[in-house]
């Protein structure tokens, strides 16, 4: 007997005349939960939640537009070709958010945002990476309600049905394919894992947590681009999807290495507000570093590379 996965016979289910699409679901679930993971940390470093929740608020709208923006122009004859239907970008429950998109617009309005607050970005985003990898991972179920961005067809016991409507032109005769990103979800969620992991012993900090998640994440969809047959642009034998992981992935090596070099060491301890105040009211002249707020100590913001 053939074993396999199967696919959801609809991408939505009806509250009355109302559809709840399961693809808008997965994405709000992963955000949601990210949000609360991030809190979490942020608060456990001793950090403000209150401006965290306007960063994240900010970042994940900015961020989604980032994701559409990205993937519109990837899948531009879809929309702007002979037979595109321009309008269809709006269409965002059909699918088509590129991550590559959402890291880019959402970590630059995070940044901008840290900038608002006076908070270190490079602590910042070391203490919300792991929650971004974990809502990645997530928002994937959405492939799945949607019947989409699946692989090369397989028989192996995990294979995913696809319905005769939803299989890529070429691949009618197959019904059973590998569930690309089921496996990156997977990678997504042990690259948690690896995050916390790391971070715990390493000390890894200063922006280097960050830069190891673009790492990780970039390793593993290169790797899985291989096995996916939704049709994009080719270049150079490799798909453009792969091209721009690629660049991520060395970006990421980049930065990583660089900040081993020049930002040593783990993030700076967090000292609660109340020995602020103590030592306000005692005349203290040094003020201890903190995740935000107005400080001296933003070393990681302005201090230059020594040779």
């Amino acid at each position: 007997m053939l074993l396999f996965l199967p696919s959801p016979a609809h991408n939505a289910v009806y509250i009355g005349p109302i559809p709840i699409r399961g693809y808008a679901m997965s994405i709000l679930a992963g955000i949601i939960i990210a949000v609360l993971v991030g809190r979490a940390r942020w608060k456990k470093w001793g950090g403000d939640v209150n401006q965290l929740e306007n960063v994240a608020l900010v970042a994940t709208v900015l961020g989604i537009i980032g994701a559409r923006i990205y993937w519109i122009i990837i899948e531009w004859p879809r929309y702007f070709g002979p037979n595109g239907t321009w309008y269809h970008i709006f269409y965002v429950w059909e699918g088509g958010l590129g991550i590559w998109g959402a890291i880019t617009f959402g970590f630059l309005t995070g940044w901008l945002m840290c900038r608002h607050y006076k908070i270190n970005f490079l602590r910042f985003a070391d203490c919300v990476a792991p929650a971004f990898l974990l809502a990645q991972g997530i928002g994937r179920l959405g492939n799945w309600w949607n019947q989409e961005l699946y692989g090369l067809p397989t028989t192996l016991p995990w294979a995913l049905e696809i319905d005769p409507a939803h299989r890529v032109a070429g691949y009618g005769q197959y019904a059973t394919f590998h569930p690309t990103f089921l496996y990156e979800m997977l990678w997504n969620f042990a690259g948690v894992g690896v995050l916390l992991w790391a971070e715990k012993k390493f000390k890894l900090g200063r922006g280097k947590l960050f830069a190891l998640y673009i790492i990780i994440y970039a390793c593993g969809r290169f790797l899985i681009e291989f096995l996916r047959i939704d049709p994009v642009d080719v270049i150079g034998g490799l798909r453009v999807n792969s091209w721009v992981t690629l660049a991520g992935l060395l970006l990421g090596l980049g930065l990583f290495l660089w900040l081993v070099k020049y930002r040593p060491g783990p993030n700076e301890p967090v000292v609660p507000s109340d020995s602020l105040t103590e030592d306000a009211e005692h005349g203290t002249d040094e003020e201890p570093d903190r995740v935000s707020g107005n400080n001296r100590n933003e070393a990681d913001s302005i201090e230059e590379p020594q040779p």
